[in-house]
């Protein structure tokens, strides 16, 4: 919105400011920060006196979480919203096609987890939305932005599936890009839902995820960063890198409140609008693979849950003591701020992996 600020700008002055993405996104980190820490306890107030009980605690996961987290409320995610959306609003130019596809997901996801924990707030158990509901939503939502960001991309690059480490390395998909682009951000979101059991596990790979993810549009937005690392390049994505800045200030601020012992739990509003995001971005910026690289924590997660459902199945035996896998380890004696600091860690490890993959060829 303040990029209008530079038409009165002669080229020498301090509206000249706006035009530089590294400066708006820098505000929009700042802007969003600011947003969580002015109305996070606010919020936490009005969610306790809507929330009785708070969030519902699952009876067959760890008995430890019934006496430390019953009571602590849930959509703490509105206040990540709140912040993503008014900073990149204020900050990015509207004009830009990839800000309106990653804020159209983000809140249509948040909604739909919104939704959810209303539903299981109200009732008072863990039972929401039903999740042929959810799923069938996020994969409408998923196709509609699949197909928004095939008709923003540039025509070469439209439909075309790209592989990181390769040089020029593309399969035309057709329209089949579109069932991916859906696999993509509705397998993020739900990744990160599943991620979000602990005091501060979901949201700092998130943060880590997003400014990986935030470097990667910057670069392949800007051709002379695309001809030296021989990718390929995609005009306007560096606006991203402002919707990436909000999401790690709002991040923060948020996780200021969700530090152990967690005043607040971001919900399904937060991780599924979260993971969305993020499977958004990658779908925008063509680094979808590289997205199983950057988040591969959220990865693993998902598949200790497939491979626990799939092998109980067929043997009625379990593969690991509970899942999703943080469990496993909550079940094996690991504290949880061990468990939440090393997953941070592995987190942070293979973001630089599929940092690296820039660079690779």
């Amino acid at each position: 919105m303040l990029y209008w600020l530079t038409e009165f700008s002669d080229g020498g002055d301090v509206f000249n400011l706006f035009r530089y993405i590294t400066f708006r996104a820098g505000a929009s980190f700042f802007t969003a920060l600011i947003f969580g820490f002015l109305f996070g306890r606010p919020l936490i107030n009005l969610l306790k006196r809507r929330q009785k009980n708070g969030q519902p605690i699952r009876e067959d996961g760890p008995q430890s979480h019934l006496e430390t987290k019953s009571g602590t409320p849930t959509m703490g995610g509105v206040l990540i919203l709140g912040a993503l959306v008014f900073a990149t609003l204020l900050w990015a130019r509207l004009d830009n096609a990839y800000i309106w596809i990653l804020l159209f997901v983000t809140v249509s996801f948040g909604a739909i987890g919104f939704a959810d924990d209303y539903a299981k707030v109200s009732k008072n158990n863990t039972k929401g939305v039903p999740g042929k509901v959810r799923f069938g939503l996020g994969l409408l939502i998923a196709a509609v932005a699949g197909l928004l960001a095939s008709w923003a991309h540039p025509p070469d690059l439209s439909f075309q599936l790209a592989f990181p480490v390769f040089k020029d390395a593309l399969i035309n998909m057709g329209i089949f890009f579109v069932p991916f682009a859906m696999f993509v951000i509705v397998g993020a979101a739900n990744s990160v839902n599943l991620t979000d059991g602990l005091d501060g596990l979901a949201i700092m790979p998130v943060m880590i995820a997003a400014a990986t993810l935030g470097v990667i549009a910057y670069a392949v937005g800007r051709v002379d960063f695309t001809e030296y690392l021989d990718v390929h390049y995609v005009p306007g994505t560096g606006e991203i890198l402002i919707f990436s800045a909000a999401l790690i200030g709002g991040g923060l601020g948020f996780l200021w409140y969700n530090a152990p012992p967690a005043a607040v739990f971001m919900g399904d509003t937060g991780s599924l609008a979260l993971g969305g995001a993020l499977g958004a971005i990658a779908v925008a910026t063509k680094h979808e693979i590289v997205l199983g690289i950057v988040g591969g924590l959220f990865v693993i997660e998902a598949l200790s849950v497939i491979i626990q459902v799939a092998y109980y199945k067929m043997t009625k035996r379990r593969v690991f003591l509970m899942a999703p896998i943080h469990h496993h380890f909550e079940k094996k004696g690991w504290a949880e701020p061990q468990i939440v600091i090393r997953f941070w860690i592995i987190s942070l490890i293979l973001a630089l992996i599929g940092l690296a993959t820039l660079k690779i060829r």
